[in-house]
């Protein structure tokens, strides 16, 4: 199957990049008072859609590499990362009590999904603060 690595690595990182601009999204019409178009049936169902395509291929992407190239935690920070990420999104998007929380929660997770994408291109748990420390 590593002969499919390219393509299962494209589909990957197709689907963080449209799993991030679709959150990023319903959390500005959230944002704006548009609760009900961020939350609905056919918005929900692609994100869905997209979040199940984006983790099949990472599962298949974690069963092909070798497990050295995991060792120094940078897949364990980006996954510890991940569940903040998610229950960040979900009192952004719905779970907040007060515009201010859904407001700090929708910038925070935010904030979180770009740390994510810098230990993933680093391949360092530090992500963007291990290259500003290394130079």
């Amino acid at each position: 199957m590593i002969e499919f690595y390219p393509q299962i690595k494209w589909v990957h990182v197709a689907t963080v990049l449209a799993s991030g601009l679709v959150f990023a999204l319903r959390g500005l019409l959230v944002q704006a008072g548009r609760q009900r178009w961020a939350m609905a049936a056919p918005v929900r169902h692609l994100s869905y859609a997209i979040d199940t395509t984006l983790l099949t291929a990472a599962l298949m992407l974690l069963t092909i590499l070798p497990g050295a190239m995991f060792a120094n935690g940078w897949l364990t920070a980006k996954l510890v990362l991940l569940v903040v990420y998610v229950g960040l999104g979900t009192f952004a998007l719905r779970r907040g009590r007060t515009a201010r929380v859904r407001t700090a929660c929708y910038l925070a997770a935010l904030t979180v999904f770009g740390f994510m994408y810098t230990i993933a291109r680093t391949h360092h748990p530090g992500g963007m603060f291990w290259l500003l420390t290394a130079a």
